[in-house]
């Protein structure tokens, strides 16, 4: 995977859990977490504070322990 792939799934997305990348693209959190910090240094993405929920309204996981991260468009 490159980072084109993983900017193209976060704006399409819009918000995204970890978990839900790491299965999407069947990569270890700490190396997705590495290409965000890219991203997040050129002001594309943000890792959201702990606790924010995921939009999908399920409630399935714990919003403590999910940890997610938004596009921003510029």
């Amino acid at each position: 995977m490159i980072l084109s792939d993983l900017r193209g799934y976060l704006k399409e997305q819009k918000r995204v859990a970890l978990k839900d990348m790491e299965t999407r693209f069947n990569i270890d959190a700490d190396a997705l977490r590495g290409m965000l910090g890219k991203w997040i240094n050129k002001g594309y993405v943000r890792k959201l504070p702990s606790g924010t929920s995921c939009t999908s309204g399920c409630c399935k996981c714990d919003p403590a322990l999910t940890e997610l991260y938004e596009w921003v468009e510029r």
